[in-house]
């Protein structure tokens, strides 16, 4: 069985809706179910790709599935459709929202029917891309008070890295935080940049959904044999590099490298007079998994996260 069902439908000015939209594929007999969520963002657009692929290949090898998968792919459409970070006209970032409330806005009401229609789900990956600033390592990114349950299943999605980080008070409205807490198991992935696609990382991703679906029980077709053994960095293991001064950040230096503390990462310039005002060099030995690429900076703009091998110290 393959329908579209709605989510959410809302009334906006001059006869137009904010309307929300899952692709469900459903074959066999088992009860679980795996969501896919993309499109919180309208500027991030690698989960389009990936929804795309998903409902192709499933649409396509249907009876390899037992069980249901879900696909939404956009929660929040009319970002998609500016390529707007946030929902228009409303000036709302959507993932900072949840889990919403039924007395509220329009948008806190569409939030609200998201989290119940994904509740109960037994897994939901929430799939990012880095905004227009910043160039991301595939990652899992997991709250620490949620790791032992989460870190084993992101083991599975095939991505570089796994970044679980201290609890911050924004994370609470979030969409991942607000199915997490109610016992829905949500993974989020962050990739790439924003405004962009990036089909190999895109394409890792869809190999490890199909391998974690196998893994679940509900896929009996081909999968890749194995997945890539990710990085795991907990706790204090990130270091920050941000601009001294603002400026022009040059680099030729790429994510997803190996770092020597003293490493030259890149220069923030004076276009005006021709100045090196900055050389940024890396603080500890490590593995660059974000890197600045919008290169006009100002004073405490993040240059780069470098996850440390080695403690100082040790």
């Amino acid at each position: 069985m393959i329908k579209q069902e709605q989510v959410y439908s809302g009334e906006l000015p001059v006869g137009e809706k904010l309307l929300i939209k899952k692709n469900v594929l459903q074959n066999g007999t088992s009860s679980k179910r795996v969501c896919i969520v993309t499109g919180t963002h309208g500027d991030e657009l690698e989960g389009q790709y990936v929804a795309f692929k998903l409902n192709q290949i499933i649409k396509e090898h249907l009876d390899f599935l037992d069980g249901t998968v879900e696909i939404y792919p956009a929660l929040n459409p009319l970002g998609i459709d500016s390529i707007t970070r946030g929902i228009p006209n409303f000036d709302i970032d959507m993932n900072r929202i949840f889990p919403g409330s039924m007395s509220g806005s329009m948008t806190e009401v569409a939030a609200r029917y998201i989290v119940d229609d994904l509740s109960g789900a037994d897994v939901v990956i929430d799939i990012h891309s880095s905004n227009i600033f910043l160039r991301e390592v595939p990652q899992v990114r997991i709250n620490v008070n949620l790791s032992a349950t989460l870190v084993p299943l992101a083991k599975f999605l095939n991505m570089d890295f796994i970044w679980v980080h201290e609890a911050a008070t924004v994370l609470e409205a979030t969409l991942a935080h607000s199915l997490n807490i109610i016992g829905t198991k949500t993974l989020v992935v962050e990739m790439g940049v924003g405004m962009r696609i990036n089909h190999d990382m895109c394409n890792n991703l869809i190999d490890g959904i199909f391998y974690m679906l196998k893994d679940l029980g509900m896929w009996k077709g081909p999968t890749v044999e194995s997945v890539r053994d990710p990085v795991v960095s907990v706790g204090d293991e990130v270091s920050f590099i941000n601009a001294e001064k603002s400026g022009v950040f040059i680099t030729e230096s790429q994510v997803n490298t190996m770092v020597k503390k003293g490493d030259r990462v890149g220069q923030i310039v004076s276009s005006l007079t021709g100045d090196v005002l900055q050389d940024v060099l890396a603080p500890v030995d490590g593995l660059m998994f974000t890197l600045r690429a919008y290169p006009i900076v100002y004073e405490g703009s993040l240059l780069a996260r470098i996850h440390r091998f080695n403690k100082e110290g040790e």
